[in-house]
């Protein structure tokens, strides 16, 4: 296991103070030089026995919901005596920075898992070896493409929860109106979609009023580079792939459905203009044929226009086979958090089989109370989502029962990429390519080649900074 001898100095904590002044929301990760001196990554007093007592400071997690609340009620009784010091809200990169930098962090944060492989390669984070163990936390349970995110170096930094996977949705009387079916946009035959797009998009004269289908650029370029047989970074994650002829190819025809219809500005009018969590959301309104969108919206369709005419696949490659670009949170315990211990036992208690089951008998009781359905909740476990899938209940709406199934066909077939020292600037590079793509500011190739050396150049030098320190 890779030591944690301490590196912050005070132009480190200059340099990450400058950084996080420059974050915008969340997105941007510490300075290398920012963490503690990992001092909680020595205890070996990991035990489901141990008493704990004291205090615990967590950051990052919000109660938004029954399925956050009701589990948070289970961990919170999991650790008895401590008194949780909640900093609610998603993780503020900028004040979490300024408490490692002070050398008093929270305990346990809550982040992103595509923030894991810079906080671990920048020591502000532990590796949860001995947590794992001492806690019997079963982490052959969790799903691999969950694992694959929070895995640095060999060692994983953090215990998954919630996974988020896209799913194709479309509206099913545009589809019939036009003679078309589900396969036709589900994204296996790309030239099917070339058509389908041209016959369910709609004029008013120079006017797009119907967008045919919406390829959801730029945040699922990964998909779109998958379906063509590649991914945007190697295995090992030390080489950038943004320039591979498959991904400018990709690319190249994701934009192409926005060109035959005016172009990324006229389409993200259209989309603009519609209500996106309400009921004049594009599919109730007839604005939109088809797009593929993450799962949880799903709910939102069902719960604010549960009449709309919906219809549901997964996301398909050129194979056929259901595909999704995975997301999700972490729990990952800080290099220098004062109680461990306890912040272990809350990341167990939190993700662990029978706290899913129990939020999920919980959600199901709500829905009944509120007349609505329950679809499932994909929680990163592989385990849980098992128990909780056979949870599910046919609707009798077969248009709802499809959509539940295509989000966990598309669950089944998730993909994800592995950690890094340099997440956050390789996917700054790409995004920014795609933008100035988009923006008619650059054309594909110049811009993912542009994209290609600033990413290739921070993974280089971050990927350094760990190899000589390792």
């Amino acid at each position: 296991m890779r030591g944690h001898a301490t590196r912050a100095s005070v132009v480190a904590v200059a340099a990450a103070l400058t950084l996080a002044a420059c974050a915008e929301g969340t997105s941007q990760d510490p300075d290398p030089a920012s963490g503690g001196d990992g001092s909680g990554s020595e205890t070996d007093s990991f035990s489901p026995d141990t008493e704990l007592s004291g205090s615990m400071e967590l950051m990052g997690f919000g109660l938004g919901d029954d399925v956050a609340t009701s589990r948070w009620e289970i961990a919170e009784e999991a650790l008895g005596d401590v008194e949780i010091n909640h900093i609610e809200g998603g993780l503020d990169i900028q004040q979490f920075l300024t408490a490692v930098a002070s050398g008093d962090p929270p305990d346990i944060i809550y982040a992103t898992r595509e923030q894991i492989g810079a906080f671990a390669s920048r020591g502000a984070i532990m590796p949860l070896t001995q947590c794992i163990e001492g806690e019997g936390i079963e982490i052959d349970n969790f799903k691999e493409n969950a694992l694959v995110q929070v895995t640095f170096d060999g060692e994983v930094y953090g215990i998954p929860e919630f996974n988020t996977v896209q799913i194709t949705q479309a509206n099913a009387e545009l589809l019939d109106q036009a003679g078309l079916t589900l396969e036709d946009v589900n994204g296996s035959d790309w030239e099917a979609l070339t058509a389908a797009t041209e016959e369910l998009m709609q004029r008013e004269g120079d006017e797009l009023t119907v967008i045919g289908y919406d390829s959801k650029l730029p945040e699922f370029l990964p998909l779109w580079a998958r379906s063509n047989g590649v991914d945007l970074i190697s295995e090992d994650a030390r080489t950038a792939q943004l320039n591979d002829p498959a991904v400018i190819e990709a690319l190249e025809y994701a934009l192409s459905l926005y060109e035959m219809q005016g172009g990324f500005g006229t389409v993200k009018a259209v989309r603009d203009s519609t209500d996106f969590f309400g009921e004049g959301n594009q599919f109730a309104t007839g604005t939109l044929g088809a797009m593929p969108m993450e799962h949880w919206y799903l709910n939102v369709l069902n719960d604010v226009t549960p009449d709309a005419p919906m219809a549901f696949d997964a996301y398909r490659g050129k194979d056929g086979e259901p595909m999704a670009y995975a997301g999700g949170n972490a729990w990952a315990i800080t290099a220098d958090s004062q109680n461990p211990e306890a912040a272990c036992r809350f990341a167990r208690a939190m993700t662990e089989v029978d706290t899913w089951v129990a939020a999920a008998e919980n959600r199901i009781a709500l829905r009944e109370e509120e007349g609505g359905i329950f679809t499932g909740i994909l929680t990163g476990n592989r385990v849980a989502d098992e128990e909780v899938r056979a949870m599910v209940e046919s609707t009798g709406d077969e248009v709802w029962d499809s959509g539940v199934e295509a989000m966990y066909n598309a669950n089944d077939y998730a993909f994800n990429y592995p950690a890094s020292p340099a997440d956050a600037e390789f996917k700054t590079a790409w995004e920014d390519a795609v933008n100035r793509v988009l923006n008619g500011q650059e054309d594909v190739q110049p811009a993912m080649d542009r994209a290609q050396e600033e990413a290739q150049a921070a993974l280089d030098e971050a990927w350094a900074v760990w190899d000589d320190e390792g």
